[in-house]
């Protein structure tokens, strides 16, 4: 919370208590809230700097001009570090991705855990089959239009692995469906999530 006295000509001694107030009540705010699911720091605004570094965090990774459907960008957030996780198939999106978090203010530690994906033309040609399958399939242009596709299709030695968020749960089972009919496929392992009505 910033509190600005314009030209004030109010002594510092009342500045000081006033201030002191204000985040007394705000503890006081901050109590009644249930505690943080990891407890971050012993700070009165704790849960809601975590809030808004998660938000931060997820805004600076959908930002990056390289992130793909073929990419899966995942992260935790432990007080002011991050970790990042995932897979990526190009080597400057790992990069980027730490780059873009250490630039948010307050984030004093970066770990970065994403794993660069070996490159592999049969991954590639994999990739660009499942992809079409899966958004070709009638119904399915509603995620299709979206300026990050929600379901991402990651591909590691001809093993696809399904990530991200879909409507319903026919719809998950439809999207495996598609990705198990894909030619040269040794295994689909289905990690997508329902979103919540």
């Amino acid at each position: 919370m910033l509190i600005q006295f314009a030209q004030s000509k109010v002594p510092k001694l009342v500045l000081v208590s006033a201030f002191a107030l204000t985040l007394a009540s705000a503890s006081g705010m901050a109590a009644k809230s249930p505690p943080p699911k990891p407890v971050l720091h012993h700070e009165p605004h704790t849960r809601r700097t975590s809030v808004w570094l998660v938000r931060e965090v997820r805004h600076k990774l959908l930002m990056l001009p390289y992130y793909t459907v073929f990419d899966n960008l995942e992260y935790r957030v432990n007080g002011y570090r991050v970790t990042l996780l995932g897979q990526v198939v190009n080597p400057v999106l790992k990069a980027d991705a730490e780059a873009a978090v250490k630039s948010i203010e307050g984030v004093q530690q970066v770990t970065n855990d994403i794993q660069v994906l070996p490159p592999s033309n049969f991954d590639d040609q994999i990739r660009i089959a499942a992809y079409r399958r899966i958004y070709g399939y009638p119904g399915f242009e509603k995620y299709a239009i979206q300026a990050m596709p929600p379901i991402h299709i990651i591909v590691k030695n001809g093993n696809i692995t399904l990530v991200g968020v879909v409507d319903s749960a026919m719809d998950r089972q439809i999207a495996y469906m598609q990705a198990r009919s894909v030619p040269g496929v040794f295994s689909v392992t289905n990690d997508l999530r329902v979103a919540k009505a």
